[in-house]
């Protein structure tokens, strides 16, 4: 930085110290002097000059399609916008003063970086100014020689392969008369010196928009604008935080619903709109390379990620419907639902009490709808849960294929180790001198390793004191359930054969878990929304290097948090509930007070499906609202409130101004949307076959929507680089791992499948059963326990028995009957099921691991055709880059040689002579 700068730098931090209660101060501080020297070195400097620079001014020229400044000729690669420090209301003068020196010394700053600055006033709003920031082609070299930017060497000469299928995806691609596909190069990092052997045709389309905007912005991020005890202050984050600018972003093309008829403009927005987020391409393949091209690596490998899942859902849909089919043509076979449903059989079984003094006896008819849960309850299901233990696995290794061709396409293989810089705040705390063991040099950082551990240390506790959080509510939401089933049981009908219609279907049960369902999901909606504050916040203090650390840490947080708030109430469901309740003459409570819950004789699969579609359901509603009438509607009111002045020409910069900001977590949370919604499909898919067809009929919606949403109603976000899909992988890795058990566990300890297995095969037959073939008749009855109503506690004795003659009541579990020499104890067939359970759950799971393993070890990561494409790039790039030029220095090396041996030869001769 020049001398003069440096001064204005000063003076604008000591004109700050006198009000500093009059505004906030920033938070970023700057290495000394000398670190910050070596850091921007490499960033490009400046002669001295005796002013600060100010950006050239220009009235807007009634072009509404430019994309250049006004001598049309050099290209708006970013926009800032500041409010006229002048013409600002309710604020004290000598802190608009401050604000305006700093804003002067920042643009001063790049414009000293080489950028070129042009301002325009708003044309609807007077106070507004809009600075129009240009990079010329020599800034555009030399950074991106900085961040190391593939940019392209040669077409690329290896013959494509056709794909087998290739005639069926033509009909669902994208018309390539419309869109036509991008040629294919083989890039290198770019290099100034070696520019000559570099693809440049046209200087002024060598670098795209995007990456033009990519690279201004990382000059925008590291602009200083004051100083203060030798540490500078940098960034236009700082400055949009402060207030001192409103907004920064790249510009739209053009508008989304009509064609642009400036012929420099190539309306790509328009055209991605039209043949991408427009509701009526849901079935269409999405054009990723172009969506790439327009929006930056980061957008594209979400909707590449988000479209491969979609497509390998549908395997999944076809599947899991066959299955529910399967258990809806076979439901009349289900004996153990017709024995329920007979008046003859489960119209004759009273069933004991399921709470203290309130509830009463009941009939077993009165679950007769419930007990048609065999429709999700079969042998179908089953089947399900393993294919879907390799679905799972096929889905992750697919998709590494598949990502790993982006990464080539996209020039990504190496962009973590070359391109990703260090993160503006993380550059301005560098204030400790450590070694590097590698280099042995002196190097800053932002704190020592006792720091480290520090912040560690109250990063952990502050996520655990939260998930602990949200185990206490889950705690709540139990007790809740026990308090209120006592209401229930107090309050709804009591009419012990069950005919009236309404109490087929509003239970007790069913009351308490529909509502109990209802208050969770609300939880977890308003613990989303505060944790997510948290979380930054201490991903923020915690201080990643990188973007991409940033972004891993706080997907870890943030997920670790998700998961235990959205399934911490379905394991609950699958695994706890009705599993440790005792018996009427014995039951446990819960807290000491509260009667811990029982599930219906059919199970509890029926409430696990419950909840699971109340908050995937939820989830999907809540989301939508969130994500598409917000943006919509506060764009409307925009509209509505300038609809006055709508007989104005409005410029393009303009234009995107009033669109909604984008969110600095930019896609994080349709990441976070999606892997809980895989979650939900996988972990708990043998509760409910119909999951994933719900989830890919919400993908289809989804990818058109979010398509939508950053077309049509956000700015156009800024361009970055992204290797992968980040922390999201091992997630889901997890996921995929956890499902095999979660599922095998569901069968085993939540459905009825082994208990009905068992009697089928042991206990219907001789020596336990009276049948002479197998069979399921008698499962009910078998199936239910015997308990004698005397036995009862008096705090547990019903107050008002219906039969005063009743001797005897009935419950779900395997114990023996009253008179029994081990009366209420567990009899054989429990131990029976539980050994059979135990059983199935590891071999289903040993199977499905096997499985798991031989699929991810005969699919490689990288297909042979990426891998001869990545060699013949490092070959090309070897020979173009290297070999080349060291060939060139030989042949004048050899050149000025034989000068010399000539010169010598003609101009010297020996002493001896």
């Amino acid at each position: 930085m020049n001398v003069a700068n440096q001064d204005v730098l000063l003076e604008v931090e000591q004109e700050g110290e006198d009000d500093e209660g009059e505004g906030e101060e920033e938070d970023g501080e700057l290495v000394l002097e000398e670190v910050q020297q070596s850091i921007f070195a490499s960033y490009g400097t400046a002669s001295n000059q005796q002013a600060l620079h100010a950006p050239e001014w220009a009235e807007f020229n009634q072009n509404h399609e430019s994309l250049f400044f006004n001598d049309g000729q050099r290209r708006i690669d970013f926009v800032l916008v500041y409010e006229d420090e002048s013409k600002k209301e309710n604020r004290k003068r000598s802190f608009n003063k401050k604000q305006k020196r700093k804003r002067e010394v920042y643009e001063s700053n790049l414009i000293t970086r080489g950028l070129q600055l042009e301002a325009t006033r708003s044309v609807l709003d007077e106070k507004i100014i809009f600075v129009k920031v240009h990079a010329p082609w020599e800034v555009l070299c030399t950074y991106a020689e900085i961040m190391h930017i593939h940019l392209p060497l040669q077409p690329n000469d290896l013959k494509a392969h056709d794909f087998p299928f290739s005639w069926m995806t033509r009909y669902f691609s994208v018309d390539e008369n419309i869109i036509k596909p991008e040629k294919e190069f083989f890039t290198a990092p770019f290099e100034n010196e070696r520019l000559s052997d570099f693809y440049i045709q046209d200087k002024s389309t060598f670098f795209s928009p995007a990456t033009r905007s990519r690279i201004v912005y990382f000059i925008l991020c590291r602009g200083e604008y004051a100083v203060r005890d030798n540490v500078k202050k940098f960034g236009i984050n700082k400055l949009l935080d402060s207030g001192i600018y409103k907004a920064a972003f790249p510009l739209h093309d053009s508008r989304f619903n009509h064609q642009s008829q400036d012929p420099s403009c190539p309306n790509e927005r328009y055209l991605l709109y039209r043949e991408w987020a427009h509701p009526r391409n849901i079935f269409k393949l999405q054009p990723l390379h172009f969506v790439r091209k327009y929006y930056g690596e980061k957008i594209g490998i979400y909707f590449a990620w988000l479209g491969f899942y979609t497509q390998m859902l549908l395997l999944a849909a076809v599947v899991g419907l066959g299955c529910f089919l399967y258990g809806y043509f076979t439901k009349d076979n289900c004996t153990w639902s017709q024995e329920v449903c007979d008046p003859n059989i489960g119209g004759n079984i009273i069933m004991c009490p399921q709470c203290d003094q309130e509830c009463t006896y009941w009939n077993l008819t009165i679950t007769c709808e419930s007990s048609k849960l065999c429709i999700f309850d079969s042998f179908g299901t089953l089947v399900f849960a393993v294919f879907m233990g390799v679905w799972v696995t096929l889905f992750l290794e697919f998709w590494k294929r598949r990502q790993a061709e982006l990464e080539y396409e996209w020039d990504t293989v190496e962009f973590l180790e070359q391109e990703e810089q260090v993160r503006p705040e993380y550059e301005a705390r560098c204030y400790h001198v450590v070694v590097n063991e590698i280099t042995q040099k002196e190097e800053h950082v932002p704190y020592t390793a006792c720091g480290k551990c520090v912040r560690m240390t109250f990063c952990t506790s502050a996520v655990l004191f939260w998930i602990l959080l949200i185990i206490a509510s889950v705690i709540g939401i139990i007790v809740y359930r026990l308090s209120v089933f006592l209401v229930f049981s107090a309050t709804l009908p009591k009419h012990i054969n069950g005919t009236e219609a309404i109490q087929k279907y509003l239970t007790p049960q069913a009351a308490t878990s529909v509502s109990a369902s209802v208050i969770s999901f609300i939880i977890i909606m308003i613990l989303n929304m505060i944790y997510e504050k948290v979380a930054i916040m201490i991903t923020d203090f915690e201080l990643p290097r990188t973007q991409t650390d940033y972004e891993n840490s706080l997907t870890m947080k943030m997920f670790l948090f998700q998961f235990v708030n959205y399934y911490s109430s379905c394991f609950y469901i699958a695994f706890f509930k009705g599993k440790f309740v005792g018996y009427p003459g014995d039951p446990v409570y819960w807290l000491g007070k509260y009667r811990n819950e029982e599930c219906d004789p059919g199970g509890c699969l029926l409430e696990l499906t419950t909840q699971l579609t109340i908050v995937m359901g939820g989830k999907a509603i809540w989301n939508n609202i969130q994500e598409v009438l917000l943006p919509w509607f506060k764009n409307l009111i925009g509209r509505c409130c300038s609809a006055v002045r709508s007989e104005m020409i409005v410029p393009r910069w303009e234009q995107d101004y009033h669109l909604q900001p984008v969110g600095k977590l930019g896609l994080f949370y349709e990441y976070l949307e999606m892997v809980i919604q895989f979650g939900f499909v996988t972990l708990f898919v043998a509760s409910f076959p119909l999951a994933p067809l719900l989830a890919l009929i919400n993908n289809l919606l989804e990818i058109r929507v979010d398509a939508w949403k950053i077309t049509t109603q956000f700015r156009r976000m800024i361009p970055q680089k992204a290797q992968d899909i980040g922390a999201w992988q091992p997630i889901m890795q997890g996921i995929a791992l956890l499902a095999v058990v979660t599922n095998a566990m569901i069968i085993a300890f939540t459905s009825d499948m082994i208990p009905r297995l068992v009697y089928y095969w042991s206990f219907s037959v001789p020596p336990y059963g009276n049948h002479s073939s197998y069979t399921m008749k008698g499962y009910i009855n078998n199936t239910l326990s015997v308990f004698l109503t005397s036995d009862f506690r008096n705090e547990s004795k019903p107050g008002l028995p219906w039969f005063k003659n009743q001797t005897t009541c009935r419950y779900r579990d395997f114990r023996y009957p009253p008179g029994h020499k081990h009366q209420y104890e567990h009899n054989i067939y429990y131990w029976h099921v539980i050994a059979a359970k135990l059983s199935f759950i590891i071999v289903m799971e040993h199977i499905i691991y096997f499985v798991k393993f031989v699929i991810s070890y005969a699919i490689p990561d990288v297909s042979h055709k990426t891998k001869s494409k990545i060699k013949r790039q490092k070959y090309l790039t070897q020979l173009l880059l290297h070999e080349n030029p060291l060939k060139a220095m030989k042949k004048n090396m050899g050149s000025i040689a034989d000068k010399i041996l000539k010169g010598t030869d003609g101009g010297f001769r020996p002493k001896y002579e």
